[in-house]
């Protein structure tokens, strides 16, 4: 047999807008916390890609058999491959399957399976190509695929189906209560057919949010004796200042002035919790480098995830805080 899609097909991919679309063209559908993954089955070979192009078989072997159980010989499905961890989902846990050891893969993955999230359907059961439907017909056709072939095995379900609506009241719900397992929402166009390598048929919108941190230390650029990012804390409930992400949101005009009024608060030991870590495999020696501050100062700063014990991307810095005081800085209004 020959899949009639190729492994380097790309996937459908997501303009990000500030605010949902409406109208009856739209389908609504979670964003899930994970890696996007396509999932090619021809015979008894499974490829897993993902959103790069990248193979990802090997660090989900149980997805690979999961996906050899299912009755059809041929099929291509669009999802995210997350890992749940005490009901929730977890992307610490995620990143940690990509490692080079196998055996290291394999007991991560028998201590926390991971399962695929399926929302589109490019291949059906009979092996033939369905890209060029709509989304609508397309969706019919996974609903009947996944009532049909998908496990129902409560205690995991390594292959689920992604809920969908036409109703925004549902879809904003959703994004009210994004930060958890679900990191937004998705929009795509139901008169559209599948919109390979681009952006035409589908949006996403995050929920952004904003915390105020303390500014426990910072780093200089990699060159030159400017700041180039300013280390963020969050107390604990005992008090100790954890360091939980950077912000470098700051325009080149403004990082002298930024500099001197950091220099004159460099004190040890900024962060009395976790402390930043030593360099990167994409650090310098300079950059990782850090000067601890005296807990002075308080900024707000918006960001789009909370998980792990820090900010998952780069923050952007809103404003200084004075009238706050730093022991309000807590862990708790990132958390739940």
């Amino acid at each position: 047999m020959t899949l009639p899609l190729k492994k380097s097909y790309p996937p459908m991919e997501a303009k990000s807008v500030a605010q949902l679309p409406a109208g009856d063209t739209w389908q609504y559908e979670p964003k899930w916390d994970g890696f996007r993954c396509l999932a090619f089955r021809d015979g008894d070979q499974v490829d897993l890609q993902s959103k790069s192009g990248q193979p990802l078989g090997r660090y989900f072997p149980e997805l690979v058999d999961a996906l050899l159980k299912l009755k059809p010989k041929q099929f291509v499905l669009d999802g995210e491959i997350v890992v749940p961890v005490k009901g929730k989902l977890s992307f610490d846990d995620l990143l940690m399957r990509i490692h080079p050891a196998a055996s290291r893969v394999q007991k991560l993955a028998k201590e926390h399976p991971s399962q695929l999230i399926v929302f589109d359907l490019l291949v059906d059961d009979r092996g033939k190509v369905i890209v060029e439907s709509t989304l609508s017909d397309r969706r019919k056709k996974l609903d009947a695929f996944a009532k049909k072939y998908f496990p129902r095995d409560s205690k995991h379900k390594s292959i689920e189906l992604s809920p969908e609506t036409k109703d925004l009241k549902i879809a904003k719900s959703w994004l009210a209560g994004a930060g958890g397992d679900v990191d937004g929402v998705i929009a795509k166009r139901l008169d559209l057919p599948y919109e390979s390598g681009n952006r035409r048929g589908m949006v996403k919108v995050k929920r952004l949010r904003t915390a105020d941190c303390v500014v426990g230390g910072f780093r200089y650029a990699s060159e030159g004796k400017l700041v180039g990012s300013m280390l963020l804390g969050l107390y604990d409930d005992k008090g100790l200042l954890h360091h939980v992400g950077f912000t470098s949101s700051f325009k080149a005009s403004e990082k002298p002035a930024l500099t001197k009024k950091l220099e004159k608060l460099i004190k040890p030991p900024g962060f009395t919790g976790n402390a930043p870590g030593g360099p990167s495999r994409w650090a310098t020696e300079r950059s990782a480098e850090w000067k601890p501050l005296a807990t002075r100062l308080v900024i707000e700063v918006q960001y789009d995830h909370f998980t792990g014990g820090r900010f998952r991307h780069g923050t952007k810095f809103l404003r200084w805080r004075p009238d706050k005081k730093p022991a309000q800085c807590l862990l708790d209004q990132v958390k739940g």
